[in-house]
């Protein structure tokens, strides 16, 4: 059965593949999954090369490919939210563009693929800020910095797919997680609607 507005394009494909692999294999060893998870990015990421837009591209099909893997075996899906956010760090960083905007990218198209795939948007927002966290702290980024772009990116994507999930999301990531007190940025309020 075919998911509407997805791409199968052959990173997703491939990247799914692997996930599934790994998840069978580990079973549902939390820990196994996220180093799989992000080990996996992290190749995909630094295949793509250090071209802004092939990165950015590849990030999302990267994280498509790991949430529709995740979700067909029943994977735990905030260590795998975690582990994308941390193998984009590793995979960005080795070609030289690790920044908060990556964080706050990866957040979203983490958020967006959750939400088309009805999977649980809090428990994946959760996963990306743990995510900016660990991996900020591996590439050099200000952790606090992190978790605020990774929260940001997943209100803001949150919000775009409808009002409920906007709060949903925001009651996840709201608070302090991984030892980090979250500070959300919202540059996106004018979107504001009178209730």
């Amino acid at each position: 059965m075919a998911r509407p507005q997805q791409q199968d394009t052959g990173l997703i494909k491939s990247v799914k593949n692997n996930i599934v692999e790994a998840i069978r294999a580990a079973g549902e060893v939390t820990d196994e999954l996220f180093h799989v998870v992000s080990r996996t990015v992290a190749k995909s990421i630094e295949g793509a090369g250090g071209i802004a837009n092939s990165s950015v591209r590849a990030t999302a099909d990267v994280a498509q490919g790991t949430i529709q893997a995740v979700m067909d075996v029943g994977g735990d899906l905030g260590a795998a939210a975690k582990g994308i956010v941390v193998g984009v760090l590793r995979g960005t960083k080795k070609v030289g563009s690790a920044s908060l905007q990556t964080v706050g990218d990866t957040a979203h198209s983490v958020i967006k693929t959750t939400a088309r795939m009805s999977g649980d948007v809090g428990t994946a927002a959760k996963g990306v800020v743990e995510g900016a966290v660990h991996g900020a702290r591996e590439v050099g980024l200000d952790a606090t910095e992190a978790a605020s772009a990774a929260a940001s990116g997943a209100v803001k994507a949150a919000g775009e797919v409808g009002s409920a999930t906007g709060e949903q999301v925001r009651s996840a990531v709201t608070g302090t997680i991984a030892g980090v007190r979250v500070v959300l940025k919202e540059p996106f309020r004018s979107d504001k609607k009178a209730s």
